[in-house]
């Protein structure tokens, strides 16, 4: 015999479901607490995190992808959000903090709509849409640009390392971005850029003043002086080898045992001789400045080897990473050579000057004058110590990100939250046409879009509910432009601010992060597998 069981209310059937609403609002509180935390990084106001690694190494920085790539995550749903910041780094190189603050910002508001008794699909489809519909919003209000017009590039660059520690430096890092992107693309037929065709050499001392763009190209080694080689070499002919200067050495250990003085000197006469004949040859191609690629198995050069390079007036750079040669071959245009034989005079490349300069305490060497050189571009960065230089290249690579989304999707939107309040105004009206569920979830999605510009104020220390209404109010008098002017404290004209971005960034950070939240809606259920 059972007991009477409780009577059936009507409208239950989605409420008794226990397990999967505890699942999605554990999930929903994770990522939350992911998204709060890099939260206060958002903005030139933002502030930075220090994260120490297990190897006990420190990383201080303000970007959100950077930060959440080194934060210890367990819940799988908040390893999604560290993923869409990764995701936003790949696809746009910007508005990594701004993607997860909105994607947090979203999963407040559907775990508001979840309560109300909205099925979460018609939460997840009803957010597409709303998606949809502001990335069109997006377009409307943005501002097509000319490659050629190099002020708005400065501009963009400007406004991405204006939220980075080394925002006071910008008047100096801009045009540096801005000069080397151009540098590699041609602003008529390109639609990408590839950043790895630019190289930042990282050097401790001096300040960030003294970062430049050096014309050619420059390495981290410095030139072999031991035997006293030469460090200036002028109409040099340069070649890269990945084989060894040293006498060949057997795979496995084995010992030589020589009981006769005169095998010994035939051993070492030998040597001679290998070496002799390997620089030689080398010579023999016209080659002065030989790069030899790092070697695990064996010494790149041996003594002897250094002394007949010096000897016949050959410069040599060692260790040469396996990652770089392919920049060093296209900058330079030579061929790497893998084997003594095929060292021939076409697989050089030429350049005016090969030179190893000092300055500021460290020393590098320079190639300048490249005769037909690929399109590439050195920055080289100086900076007091090791985490103001590890921070300055991430600002860099954002700012070059920022010119490489301008080169494929060629244009602006202003920044300082004013493209998300107009929005969320629009939606807001959109949200009036809709019918059903679809007009709460509108509705919802433009509350949450307003998350950016109250963050932005909370952030330089204003009163979020004050500056986000007046923003209100002066996009519905049809100020589109009006944004948060951190500096002042007002709201003031973005444009006249000279506070912009890509489109890409703002139209790629409400994708994905919509993307993200689809799909913790769609999840009920967390399984533990073998």
């Amino acid at each position: 015999m059972t007991g009477p069981s409780a009577p059936k209310r009507k409208n239950d059937t989605f409420n008794q479901m226990d397990k999967p609403t505890q699942v999605r609002l554990s999930n929903i509180t994770a990522a939350k607490a992911v998204a709060d935390a890099i939260r206060t990084s958002l903005g030139p106001r933002g502030m930075d995190k220090m994260i120490e690694t297990g190897k006990k190494e420190v990383v201080i920085s303000n970007d959100g992808a950077t930060i959440l790539k080194h934060m210890s995550v367990l819940h799988p749903a908040a390893r999604m959000l560290v993923d869409l910041s990764a995701a936003q780094d790949v696809e746009a190189g910007d508005g990594t903090t701004s993607v997860v603050v909105l994607a947090g910002s979203l999963l407040s508001a559907a775990e508001k709509l979840l309560k109300k008794g909205i099925h979460p699909t018609q939460i997840a489809e009803g957010f597409q849409y709303a998606a949809i519909e502001a990335v069109k919003i997006l377009e409307e209000i943005s501002i097509p640009i000319n490659l050629e017009d190099r002020e708005f590039l400065l501009k963009s660059a400007t406004t991405s390392l204006s939220s980075k520690v080394v925002s006071q430096y910008s008047s100096i890092l801009a045009p540096i971005v801005v000069d080397s992107v151009l540098r590699i693309v041609t602003p008529s037929v390109d639609t990408n850029v590839d950043i790895s065709d630019i190289r930042i050499v990282k050097k401790v001392g001096g300040t960030i003043d003294d970062t430049e763009l050096v014309p050619g190209l420059v390495l981290n080694q410095n030139a072999i002086t031991s035997a006293g080689g030469p460090t200036r070499i002028e109409k040099a002919k340069i070649g890269i080898i990945q084989f060894q200067l040293s006498p060949p050495k057997p795979d496995m250990d084995n010992q030589i045992v020589v009981n006769d003085y005169r095998q010994m000197d035939r051993i070492l006469k030998e040597e001679r001789n290998y070496l002799l004949n390997l620089v030689k040859k080398i010579k023999k191609a016209g080659c002065t400045v030989l790069l030899i690629q790092k070697s695990i198995l064996r010494d790149a050069v041996n003594s002897l080897s250094l002394h007949f390079l010096s000897k016949l007036k050959i410069m040599a750079i060692k260790e040469i990473e396996r990652d770089e040669i392919e920049f060093i071959c296209k900058a330079t245009g030579c061929k790497p050579i893998a084997d003594i034989d095929s060292f021939a005079e076409d697989k050089l490349g030429y350049a005016d000057l090969v030179e190893e300069v000092e300055s500021n305490g460290s020393r590098i060497v320079q190639i300048s004058g490249i005769k037909n050189a690929g399109k590439t571009a050195s920055i080289i960065m100086r900076g007091a110590n090791q985490y103001v230089l590890d921070e300055a290249e991430r600002s860099i690579h954002d700012a070059l990100c920022v010119i490489r989304c301008l080169v494929k999707k060629r244009a602006l939107v202003v920044g300082g939250g004013a493209p998300e309040i107009e929005i969320s105004q629009r939606l807001s009206q959109l949200a009036k046409t809709q019918t059903g569920f679809q007009s709460i979830c509108f509705q919802a999605f433009s509350e949450a879009v307003e998350v950016i510009p109250t963050t932005l104020a909370e952030n330089s220390g204003l009163s979020p509910i004050s500056i986000v209404t007046e923003l209100r109010n002066r996009h519905a008098n049809g100020e589109k432009t009006a944004g948060i002017n951190v500096r002042k404290g007002t709201i003031s004209d973005m444009l006249k601010e000279n506070v912009i971005q890509p489109l890409l960034v703002s139209t790629s950070a409400i994708e994905l992060s919509t993307e993200t939240v689809r799909m913790l809606m769609k999840i009920d259920d967390i399984l533990a597998s073998r």
